[in-house]
């Protein structure tokens, strides 16, 4: 089954995604996002919740038993600021929340487990 870049909304947060998997369940929230997947293949994005201009660390645990998983966090101009995955779980960086717009980018190859990511 696929869902193809169909746009739903939670707690006021636009989330875009393509999916292909058996199961899928994607838990955005305040400060962490979790996910649990069966061969899964696709991306999800949404906008973060960032409300402070400070240094965030991002530490990303991936539970996954096939497939990988990583996520990215993107500027407003969709361009790459951070990459986490299993070889490389966790990133300080600082963001200035006030001036610029970040999203989250979930990606999936063939991933079956469950992931969180917080900051």
């Amino acid at each position: 089954m696929a869902f193809k870049g169909l746009p739903y909304y939670w707690g006021a947060i636009a989330v875009t995604k393509w999916i292909r998997a058996i199961l899928f369940a994607f838990l955005p929230g305040k400060n962490r996002d979790k996910v649990t997947l069966d061969t899964c293949t696709g991306w999800v994005r949404h906008m973060g919740r960032f409300y402070e201009n400070r240094t965030y660390t991002f530490v990303f645990d991936a539970r996954l038993t096939n497939g990988e998983a990583e996520v990215l966090l993107l500027d407003k101009k969709k361009q790459t600021v951070l990459k986490l995955s299993r070889q490389f779980p966790s990133q300080t960086i600082a963001l200035d929340a006030r001036k610029s717009r970040y999203y989250l980018c979930w990606e999936f190859q063939s991933a079956s487990g469950t992931c969180e990511l917080r900051w």
